[in-house]
């Protein structure tokens, strides 16, 4: 059987691990749009959480199984179609991610100073479409909108020494950037309370143990919680009791990292949370061009737990700010007019995988089951829609009539097209110089930021 995977990430590449693990004969061609594999893992994990990054090896493992093979630089929807792919393949599946970011739908969203999340991760990180960003960092206090995990990375790379950020495989102008940056006090601000918050306790401590910086909790918003936790699972346990403890502490003095020579490091870098209020506008400057500030209005609770709601008091708060980073969740988006696309929650509707009605095309990863979860859910999400496209094949679900070429039939479509693909090999060129020019600046990797220089080093 051939098989085809659309994405290159960790839903696509856990879903090919899979299918060739535990049948013999298959064969996968993953395609990828980028010439450059891994998905989030190369462009959303943070250059600080570099073990995050350790699942590249396997994956490489896969793809260099003789059973495997990377298309990158191939663009489904547009280089090639979904039922182009259905006619050489006998089960094509969907692990595209999701590729845009929920937007705030307030006034003032578009001011210059105002950047998604998405868009300012995939800069420190390298992501080609987000390489010219130019993010305004000349101005004292940051807000973050969102309680996740992405929240707190975006707040730690904001604040971080630039000793540490030097080590890692942040690109070479965002350092610049940072080291220029003025930015010394980040908010993260909630519509619900602490009981609420989707970060984990790994990134919470991480941040409350950030050299040079100090968190500043409000007691008053904790109050009662001890109580209230008693009974919640142990993780949402320990981490209330982390954020009451850190609420609590006296400000015992970390000692502020001195830099070498240099007199001590003016103000303290702070980073606090906020609660239970809303954005409601993005405050203009006088020439409405720029951010300074944000309206918020103040919430009320409903309900308890994970599904309690946040409700407006009627009450607002302004709170000045030159930059506004909206963390409010990633999005996924329709690929192909072929494809059913649930618009209303953003993911393409399934069965365990099986996308609705269109009997050989599935989905794995954050199309399927909408975007949250860490790379740990995404195998096991990914191995469930493995399973469904070997449960179809063992049991004659699938058409499995010997003209389906694979890539032979795709190749001759792409090269009508004018479309060169990317091999995995190439990639291990691409690896390799970006390896080498890291090593020269004691870094892991220097990551090539523009696809038609990553073209011009394999000849493309």
């Amino acid at each position: 059987p051939r098989v085809c995977v659309v994405g290159s990430g960790p839903a696509g590449f856990y879903t090919a691990q899979h299918i060739l693990k535990h049948h013999g004969g298959a064969q996968v061609d993953i395609y990828e749009k980028l010439p450059v594999p891994f998905g989030l893992v190369r462009f959303g994990v943070a250059p600080d959480h570099p073990e995050v990054k350790n699942v590249i090896n396997t994956f490489t493992q896969t793809a260099r199984s003789e059973r495997c093979a990377y298309y990158g630089n191939v663009t489904v929807g547009r280089d090639v179609t979904v039922p182009e792919l259905q006619q050489a393949y006998h089960a094509v599946v969907l692990s595209y991610g999701a590729e845009d970011n929920r937007v705030l739908g307030i006034p003032g969203e578009n001011l210059s100073g105002v950047y998604s999340a998405r868009e300012f991760v995939g800069w420190y990180n390298g992501l080609p479409e987000n390489r010219d960003l130019k993010p305004d960092l000349s101005c004292e206090t940051a807000l973050i909108l969102g309680h996740g995990n992405v929240a707190l990375d975006i707040a730690r790379i904001l604040l971080s020494p630039l000793q540490l950020l030097r080590k890692t495989d942040i690109t070479d102008s965002s350092l610049a950037a940072l080291a220029c940056s003025k930015v010394k006090r980040v908010w993260l601000v909630g519509r619900r309370g602490p009981l609420q918050v989707a970060f984990t306790i790994k990134e919470l401590r991480e941040m409350i143990n950030l050299p040079g910086t100090r968190a500043v909790l409000n007691p008053a918003d904790f109050t009662g919680l001890e109580n209230a936790v008693k009974d919640a699972p142990r993780p949402r346990k320990r981490l209330t009791e982390l954020m009451i403890k850190t609420a609590l502490e006296k400000p015992g003095e970390k000692p502020v990292e001195v830099q070498a020579g240099a007199a001590q490091t003016a103000a303290r870098r702070e980073w606090g949370l906020k609660f239970q209020r809303s954005p409601q506008e993005v405050l203009p400057t006088p020439d409405g061009r720029r951010a300074r500030g944000i309206r918020m209005a103040l919430t009320r609770l409903e309900g308890s737990g994970d599904s309690a709601k946040a409700i407006p008091t009627g009450d607002v708060e302004e709170l000045e700010c030159g930059l506004v980073l909206s963390s409010i969740g990633y999005r996924s988006l329709p690929l192909d007019p072929a494809v059913p696309f649930d618009t209303k929650h953003g993911v393409i509707p399934n069965s365990s995988g099986r996308v609705e009605g269109v009997p050989g095309l599935y989905c794995s990863g954050w199309v399927k089951r909408g975007p949250t979860g860490v790379i740990i859910t995404t195998m096991n999400d990914s191995f469930d829609t493995a399973q469904s496209v070997l449960e179809d094949l063992q049991g004659g679900v699938l058409d499995m009539s010997p003209s389906r070429e694979g890539f032979g039939a795709v190749e001759s479509i792409l090269r009508s097209r004018g479309v060169r693909p990317v091999s995995f090999s190439d990639w291990e060129k691409i690896d390799a110089a970006e390896v080498a020019r890291g090593k020269v600046a004691g870094k892991p990797r220097e990551k090539i930021v523009d696809p038609a220089e990553m073209l011009r080093l394999i000849g493309h």
